[in-house]
């Protein structure tokens, strides 16, 4: 019965299995045509945890029509559009629901938080104009002093093997590097970067190996698993991480300043891509400038920014393989020269390739549709072998969604999707995975390496995204 689907649903989504929620709220809506609300709100829920904010949006407008007073519904929304940047919009659902629950403090406080951030980006547009010099030239670095009685760590330039690792161990035991030196790596980082076209060509190294790895999104300790399993970069091991370093895991701080050090001293053998998480929107709700703030401070937090701006979109390994954090194009006959051309120097756009790259998602069916996250698009197995076709490419491999496996091979074998945060959020419970691919194959085989999680600190995820995060459901 409808009422047994629901109750089902309810306990899926109890358990953190929105995807298998999904599932049944749908089931239920499908036997049931007039079906309450909160079918359709509690949908809505389980996309906003999946980040499925264009599902959720649908979803809660569904709500809405079937019970114009349902709350939730427009909260739902709010938290939709939020997720999405659209701040305007969720401030309009979010003062709908003060004025339906008149006494619901927390709704309050949202709305008020939705208009701060409505009011900052207004702010920041009336204040564009001629672009500022880079913060490596607006801070001097070189000036700063570290403190006589500092008893951390001190790095010096450039960077070694030897003293990264010993920074990563120290970040195993929770110390923090000095400001000035986490200055310094990110300044020779985006002074690195922005010497990279958008679309960065990769050799596998002479009888050795390029090891590609998923989102990592924070989980610093998992992270140390990879490179004990894999191991560090080195000549003849090259190393290619395919964004969302940072959000959702409390480590994020630890995971992109490792990163970032190693292509310091790896420059032709650590690669980074941008995911759709190093962005502004992004880590001002799931977690990553709150932890930076704590940890080393406002400026840093916008120093990152500048540099994630700076990260490649893609990579090419031997002209054949494509990686990308997301996925390919609302349209055919998109050329790798196109890709090239891109100004990636800032935050994404609503819509065009360079949001696409960092948001698609690829689909069983043919053709495309809206995507599910209200960005990008979903794409088909069709749509994939086109494009590999027109660029004379041999496979795709993105990231972007978890799975149960660590990664999954789609579209006729041509489309693999990678994902390194096992055990996500500390909740899923899916393995992480990476892929090597080796020099002197000419088939260009993937191998694929399974892991589960391992413990860190009690410290959960989410722990610094404070009031933001609140949004999201």
């Amino acid at each position: 019965t409808g009422d047994e689907l629901k109750e089902e649903a309810n306990q899926q989504f109890a358990a953190q299995k929105y995807k298998a929620a999904i599932e049944l709220y749908t089931l239920g809506l499908e036997r049931n045509p007039t079906a309450p609300a909160v079918l359709y709100a509690n949908r809505a829920l389980c996309h906003l945890r999946l980040e499925n904010f264009g599902s959720a949006i649908l979803d809660a407008t569904s709500a809405i029509e079937v019970d114009p007073k349902y709350a939730k519904a427009y909260y739902r929304r709010a938290s939709g559009n939020f997720g999405l940047g659209h701040y305007k919009t969720a401030a309009r659902d979010f003062r709908q629901v003060v004025l339906l629950a008149p006494r619901d403090r927390n709704a309050r406080l949202r709305y008020t938080e939705c208009q701060k951030e409505a009011r900052r980006v207004a702010f920041e547009k009336a204040i564009a104009g001629e672009p500022q010099p880079p913060m490596s030239q607006r801070l001097n670095i070189d000036e700063m002093v570290i403190e006589s009685d500092y008893k951390g760590l001190v790095l010096e330039f450039p960077l070694t093997l030897i003293q990264v690792k010993e920074m990563m161990e120290r970040f195993r035991r929770q110390e923090k590097i000095h400001v000035k030196n986490l200055y310094e790596i990110l300044r020779a980082t985006e002074t690195h970067l922005r010497s990279q076209r958008p679309l960065v060509d990769v050799t596998i190294p002479e009888n050795g190996a390029i090891t590609v790895c998923g989102d990592t999104h924070g989980q610093y300790y998992d992270l140390l698993n990879i490179f004990e399993k894999a191991g560090l970069p080195s000549e003849t091991h090259a190393m290619l991480f395919n964004g969302d370093f940072v959000d959702r895991g409390s480590f994020s701080a630890e995971v992109v300043i490792s990163l970032f050090a190693l292509q310091c001293v790896f420059p032709n053998r650590m690669f980074l891509s941008r995911g759709n998480h190093e962005t502004v929107n992004m880590n001002r709700v799931y977690g990553f400038f709150g932890e930076i703030k704590a940890k080393y401070g406002a400026t840093a937090a916008d120093f990152f920014t500048e540099v994630f701006q700076c990260l490649p979109l893609c990579h090419l390994i031997e002209s054949k393989i494509l990686v990308v954090h997301g996925g390919i194009f609302s349209q055919d006959g998109v050329k790798l020269s196109q890709i090239r051309a891109i100004d990636r120097f800032r935050e994404p756009p609503d819509e065009g390739l360079m949001t696409e790259l960092l948001w698609s998602d690829p689909q069983p069916m043919p053709g495309r549709a809206p995507s599910k996250r209200g960005v990008g698009v979903s794409f088909g197995p069709d749509v994939t072998k086109r494009f590999l076709e027109e660029n004379e490419l041999s496979l795709l491999v993105r990231s972007h969604e978890v799975k149960d496996e660590g990664y999954e091979v789609t579209h006729d074998g041509k489309c693999i999707t990678v994902f390194s945060a096992p055990n996500y959020c500390d909740s899923l419970g899916n393995k992480g995975a990476y892929i090597t691919f080796r020099a002197g194959d000419s088939s260009l085989e993937p191998h694929f390496t399974t892991f589960k999680h391992v413990d860190h600190p009690k410290i959960p995820p989410m722990a610094y995204a404070g009031m933001m995060s609140s949004m999201m459901g």
